[in-house]
């Protein structure tokens, strides 16, 4: 297949064809028509619209090509934290991953699915109602959710999964950043000058204090909004201090996933996630592609309910989410790891 795909490629550029950027196919950039053709050999591996229950909600899921990439940023690069290295190969497969953020329209309906008037969530498999605004008056429809808890984005999935038939999870943080970088190598996703950073992201400079609509910025190589800025995004591993420590061996190395932590009582560890692409209150280098940073229990310290909520994080206006959807389906012991850790 792959030689059927490079003959064409041989053919389009003696004829002058145009061959635009697109996600890689076993690590290289390949033009549309390639694209399409690799689809061919799976005819369900290409780029769709989602529609929730009740038909007026939908959302884009982007196919994203099997890959290789060294996870993690050089120890020349300007502003770079020591968590962001040593730098790793790593190899992702095939997946389709959110052309934006999860929006307020969105979320809302997890929240309101079949719910009776009489009754409330039950607090344990949805949340309770929120106990103030949690968009702050920025903004709702067509605005990225934002303060909800690790939790709250993973069980947000689960639901997902029930009404559509298919297994949505959150990215690990190896396809986050393959995701981001989209075959580049560079700080940005669209190099390394910062000073172009305006026409690609909501951050401290441009922002006005407050998050924006998604979609608004130009969108990386591969189509994907907001990836770096706007809301800073949850992954679904929990967050290691040294980046490359879990990756030692071959095998390691291929679609990594690391759990959230448990506690003695095998309780989940509520701050200790990974969160990426910086936010609309961050500066130019937590938007970095490399960029990483651990969730911080600060993010619900004004919570008025005792005990706090494992729901809503109050200060946590930065954080968000975009969903994820291997080619491959797993097992179910591998589902209940995202679903369940």
């Amino acid at each position: 297949m792959r030689h059927q795909v490079l003959f064409l490629l041989s053919v389009l550029t003696a004829c002058g064809a145009e061959q635009p950027s697109v996600p890689a196919l076993a690590g290289h950039p390949l033009p549309v028509i390639a694209v399409e053709l690799a689809a061919a050999a799976d005819p369900k591996f290409v780029s769709y619209t989602e529609t929730l229950p009740g038909g007026s909600v939908t959302f884009d899921m982007l196919a994203l090509q099997a890959g290789t990439f060294v996870m993690g940023s050089p120890e020349t690069e300007v502003l770079r934290q020591a968590n962001e290295g040593p730098q790793t190969s790593v190899s992702v497969g095939s997946f389709w991953l959110g052309k934006c953020e999860v929006r307020w329209e969105e979320y809302d309906r997890w929240y309101q699915a079949d719910l009776p008037q009489s009754k409330v969530p039950d607090g344990m498999s949805k949340p309770t109602p929120p106990y103030t605004d949690m968009t702050f008056n920025m903004g709702r429809e067509g605005y990225p959710a934002i303060c909800m808890s690790h939790i709250a984005a993973r069980q947000y999935c689960v639901w997902l999964s029930k009404v559509t038939g298919k297994f949505y999870r959150l990215p690990t943080e190896a396809e986050w950043e393959y995701a981001c970088r989209a075959n580049t190598k560079t700080r940005y996703s669209f190099g390394d000058d910062s000073a172009q950073l305006g026409d690609y992201a909501w951050f401290a400079d441009n922002a006005a204090k407050k998050y924006h609509p998604v979609g608004e910025k130009r969108p990386n190589p591969w189509g994907l909004f907001d990836m770096h800025g706007n809301a800073a995004e949850w992954v679904a591993d929990h967050f290691e201090p040294e980046l490359s420590a879990p990756l030692q061996g071959a095998v390691a190395r291929r679609d990594p996933y690391f759990p959230p932590l448990r506690d003695d009582q095998k309780r989940p560890v509520r701050f200790a996630h990974a969160v990426r692409g910086g936010s609309w209150q961050d500066e130019a280098a937590l938007l970095r592609s490399a960029a990483r940073r651990a969730s911080d229990p600060a993010w619900n310290r004004r919570d008025p309910q005792i005990p706090r909520s494992w729901w809503y994080l109050t200060e946590g206006q930065l954080v968000g989410f975009r969903v994820a959807r291997p080619l491959r389906v797993p097992s179910p012991e591998e589902r209940a790891r995202f679903e369940h850790p």
